[in-house]
């Protein structure tokens, strides 16, 4: 009973570590879900498409309204003496009031109405086109900005792992630090090396622990950085996983980015659609029922009536024009931004491809220097047990050995936030 439990107990120890160790996808992923500008892009797509419903409503469908109205025009008669006041009267001939030709006597009005747009199906279209473009820039601003956060998640998960790997690197060289401390107590004792030395060994030893604690402090502060760009509430000091980017194959024919230009170029065409609809003919037809009289109210007077409206913008002193030029002007701006962008971009390829291949120059000088370094290593191990070199020599090859794989760790590390830069800009 007791093996099964040991056996159980560890089995979640294990699960444990397991799930704490998280991979760039992860971050990445948790970046995507908790963005507000990816959730703002899928909302304004939902106000787009109810913008556009209820442009469909306007242009299609008939508006119907009750209206009322009720004027009172009261006149002092003068045809009799004495003068009399009358609240309505179509009659009088001398009188103290409105112009009876205008006012009536009065006005009462009761009726419901109804407007109904002829020609809106054809002008739907247009709106229809408009907001199929606004989806678009919409899911493409979701894709670049999707894109955005992989480079920053990237770039951030990197100096996580920079941090990793020193401290991995720190304990292999403080670990053999310790293997020859405990060789140099047995020499001391047998007076093949002086007090001062292994006290000189130990010191240097705290100087690597003091080193591996920095990376440590920085591993955590870039780790907490990370959760924040990704808005992972765990404080945990999870594990990360290794990665290895690579460069991503060129794609010149389909850059996500050069679709932001196109389509805000549609854009630009598609609101100067819906401006040239001022200038087409409009036709409504309407209808109204229900009570419309003047002078004293009577029921005699409930009805209805029908008719057309129509109107032709014809001249508006040449706004029109200026407003094609207007759209032209900005097209011609996304032109020039276009060019620009594409040749920052190539630049930014460029120095980065240039860049990248002398880091490769150099990790080749630096893997022949390791092991070069790593076989004197061993010789001054050996000679070290057997008391024929000076541990200021085999300290100072030690700090020497660690600057080089510092160097060496620093370079693979700067290769991958080159190409995770690349791949930012090859997209």
């Amino acid at each position: 009973m007791k093996k099964y439990f040991l056996h159980f107990l560890l089995f979640i120890i294990i699960g444990n570590v397991a799930a704490q160790q998280r991979d760039l996808n992860f971050y990445i992923e948790q970046a995507k879900t908790n963005s507000p500008l990816i959730q703002k892009n899928k909302n304004d797509t939902k106000i787009i498409q109810l913008d556009l419903q209820q442009t469909e409503r306007i242009l299609k469908c008939p508006v119907i309204s009750l209206e009322s109205s009720i004027l009172f025009a009261p006149v002092i008669s003068h045809d009799t003496y004495p003068s009399t006041f009358q609240l309505a009267t179509a009659n009088s001939v001398k009188y103290t009031g409105y112009d009876l030709g205008a006012t009536s006597g009065g006005q009462y009005q009761a009726y419901i109405s109804a407007s109904q747009p002829l020609l809106g199906r054809m002008n739907y279209k247009v709106y229809s086109s408009r907001a199929d473009i606004a989806r678009k820039q919409n899911d493409n601003s979701t894709i670049l900005t999707v894109h955005e956060i992989e480079q920053l998640v990237g770039y951030q998960y990197i100096l996580c792992l920079k941090s990793k790997t020193q401290i991995k690197n720190s304990d292999i060289i403080i670990q053999q630090l310790d293997e020859q401390l405990n060789v140099m107590h047995k020499l001391v004792q047998n007076a093949v090396y002086k007090q001062s030395d292994l006290m000189l060994l130990e010191i240097e030893k705290q100087n690597l622990e003091v080193t591996n604690q920095s990376f440590k402090n920085d591993y955590n502060s870039n780790l907490y950085d990370l959760n924040l760009i990704c808005g992972v509430k765990d404080s945990t000091q999870a594990e990360i996983a290794e990665i290895n980017l690579q460069i991503k194959p060129e794609n010149p024919s389909n850059s996500q980015f050069l679709t932001s230009y196109k389509l805000d170029s549609l854009s630009i065409i598609a609101n100067q659609s819906i401006n040239e609809l001022k200038y087409k003919p409009q036709l409504n037809a309407f209808a109204n029922a229900g009570y419309n009289a003047t002078g004293i109210p009577t029921f005699d007077r409930f009805g209805l009536s029908a008719g057309l409206t129509f109107s032709w913008n014809i001249y508006d002193g040449g706004q029109r024009k200026l407003e094609r030029q207007k759209s032209n002007v900005s097209i011609n701006t996304l032109l020039f931004e276009k060019n620009h962008f594409m040749s920052q971009q190539e630049i930014n390829k460029n120095k980065i491809r240039n860049q990248i291949k002398s880091l490769d120059e150099r990790g080749v000088i630096l893997e022949n220097q390791l092991i070069q370094y790593d076989k004197l290593y061993k010789v001054y191990e050996n000679e070290l047990s057997q008391g024929l070199v000076s541990v200021m020599d085999f300290k100072n090859l030690l700090k020497d050995f660690t600057s080089k794989k510092q160097d060496y760790l620093l370079l693979k590390m700067e290769k991958q936030l080159l190409i995770n830069s690349y791949n930012y800009w090859n997209y």
